[in-house]
């Protein structure tokens, strides 16, 4: 009887049970990189590797559309975004998105963060303790929003009710209970407030900064030549704001690095833009964020001689190939120094997905992410903290994982203006 039509257990609960080790664990010990299962009632191809990262992100075999589970999209990216398009319809929306990965706009949006942070810094020296983790994310809403237009009102507490619901949208997308629930109340609240946003723009209530975030999607049309519907232009302006503010998880991650090997600190404090740059792609292959991804097969296909039927659901094993021995020697050391060793290629180091960010579904903002998280890594290093006995473990059986305390500090002190200017 073929597996494919064979009475095998559904593998959902699995999931939710082992987290990052379930892909990996169905994957061990296959030299074809190649498992199957079964997950939501359908039949699963679990892939990894360079190879495997071409044959997802071909939309002649994998498509997007239909393959996130409703709770995704009620949750991280909304009804309708760009992440369930496929073809015309998805280059049309990607349109908006494009501009993005340009090196001025990155450069733009962290002129506008960090100002936020050393804000935000001369008010972390007067506290008794901050969580690093929450302070970041006020920090890139602030940033962000100033960046994209957004108006927030700052003296009523806005930005820590909006920071508050961007990182429940991420947090509660992977799990049931309270933190589901909560992250679909924060996604609801905030589309409405986004909409809203976007009528007032319109109808000339609220004045967008030209050449703003904001002013674009406002604009911007879909294939079929309307303009985007005000629901629809909130989906997309929270998934440019949204996981901007989700660079909060690998500043907690940097602040844990560099805790556990102070000897990066100083590397970092001596202003080489190439460790930088190296420090923050370890960074972003060593700790857990995207376990995995899904999409559909379009046809029946076949990979490395396993035939995958029409329907099937095909999973892009992120962090397994994040970790995998033989294209990173030693995966669960944490060392900068491999991105020196040979250049990496495109489909190898995959935190956020992998393909073509132009024309396939590889994240546009991955630009943005390590853009701020060199900023940022350079920042912290520079300043001085005592860290507190807490709890700093990362569990891997949490979707997504975190430092469980957020990674708390002390007795903050600003660089001098010098270290300032030399970083």
């Amino acid at each position: 009887m073929d597996v494919w039509t064979s009475p095998v257990i559904d593998r959902s609960l699995t999931a939710l049970a082992q987290g990052y080790a379930w892909l990996p664990g169905l994957l061990h010990e296959r030299p074809d990189g190649a498992a199957r299962t079964r997950v939501l009632g359908k039949p699963a191809l679990v892939v990894r590797g360079p190879d495997a990262v071409r044959f997802f992100y071909d939309e002649h075999n994998v498509r997007r559309e239909g393959a996130l589970p409703p709770p995704v999209l009620s949750t991280l990216f909304g009804h309708d975004a760009v992440h369930t398009l496929d073809g015309g319809a998805h280059l049309a929306r990607k349109e908006f998105f494009l501009p993005l990965l340009r090196a001025d706009r990155i450069a733009c949006l962290v002129e506008h963060v960090v100002p936020a942070w050393d804000e935000a810094v001369r008010e972390w020296s007067g506290a008794d303790q901050i969580v690093l983790f929450d302070a970041a994310s006020v920090v890139l809403t602030r940033g962000v929003c100033r960046w994209a237009g957004v108006p927030l009102d700052e003296g009523a507490g806005d930005t820590e009710r909006l920071a508050r619901d961007l990182v429940a949208m991420v947090d509660g997308f992977a799990t049931a209970g309270p933190r589901h629930w909560r992250a679909r109340r924060a996604r609801s609240r905030q589309e409405e407030r986004f909409s809203r946003l976007v009528e007032d723009v319109r109808s000339g209530r609220v004045l967008a900064p030209e050449g703003s975030v904001l002013a674009s999607v406002c604009r911007h049309h879909e294939a079929t030549g309307e303009l985007l519907r005000p629901h629809t232009a909130a989906v997309e302006l929270l998934n440019v704001v949204r996981p901007t503010v989700a660079v909060c998880w690998f500043v907690a991650y940097a602040a844990h690095a560099l805790h556990l090997r102070p000897h990066q600190r100083e590397r970092l404090r001596g202003g080489d833009t190439a460790y930088t740059a190296a420090f923050v792609h370890e960074v972003r292959r060593f700790y857990p964020f995207v376990p995995f991804l899904g999409g559909l097969a379009v046809r029946d296909l076949s990979w490395k001689g396993v035939p995958v039927p029409s329907g099937a659901m095909v999973l892009l094993d992120v962090f397994g190939q994040n970790h995998d021995e033989e294209l990173w020697g030693d995966p669960y050391v944490f060392r900068p120094q491999r991105f020196f060793e040979h250049p990496v290629g495109r489909d190898e180091l995959i935190p956020q997905g992998g393909g073509e960010p132009r024309s396939g579904h590889r994240c546009p903002g991955e630009g943005l992410t390590i853009g701020l998280l060199e900023a940022l890594a350079l920042r912290l290093a520079g300043l001085e903290y005592t860290v507190p006995d807490q709890d700093l473990r990362i569990s891997l059986r949490r979707i997504p994982a975190r430092v469980r305390s957020g990674f708390a500090v002390r007795d903050v002190r600003a660089p001098s203006e010098r270290k300032l200017t030399a970083v």
